[in-house]
């Protein structure tokens, strides 16, 4: 009976620790001028509308994880994330103004529009050596 319970809270705490990454990544932003819906369909291969600039997930390869890198756009202009890589990962701005959610191999994020001008650095949350910028003018 005891290493009945003893197997089950071992089980329990692996199942938990296994869950973990999927929780801790994704989630909503908001603030600094930028409109994040959140992500719908699954991983963040959402159904949030048309983008207008689409930036490019294609490896775990620091500062040249994304492109293009940096990314110019204009204000107003609404800018997705495509996930060509084989790993889920996400674009998280540093300070939290935006965060697409988890984005699954071959999927998209929903568009987030950039309302403020500024340099927005992001990087993956799942994988913090990937780093980008968006440039808004």
């Amino acid at each position: 009976m005891i290493g009945s319970r003893t197997a089950r809270a071992g089980l329990v705490a692996v199942l938990a620790a296994a869950a973990l990454p999927f929780v801790s990544c994704g989630g909503g932003g908001g603030g600094g001028g930028v409109t994040n819906p959140p992500p719908t369909g699954g991983g963040g291969g959402g159904t949030g509308g048309t983008a207008d600039v689409v930036i490019t997930i294609v490896a775990e390869n620091g500062s040249m994880s994304f492109s293009p890198n940096p990314a110019n756009v204009t204000r107003g202009q609404r800018v997705a994330w495509r996930n060509t890589a084989g790993q889920t990962h996400t674009a998280t701005q540093n300070s939290g103004s935006f965060d697409t959610g988890s984005i699954d191999g071959g999927a998209q994020s929903n568009p987030i529009t950039m309302g403020d001008a500024g340099t927005f650095a992001y990087h993956c949350a799942i994988h913090p050596s990937m780093v980008g910028t968006v440039n808004v003018q």
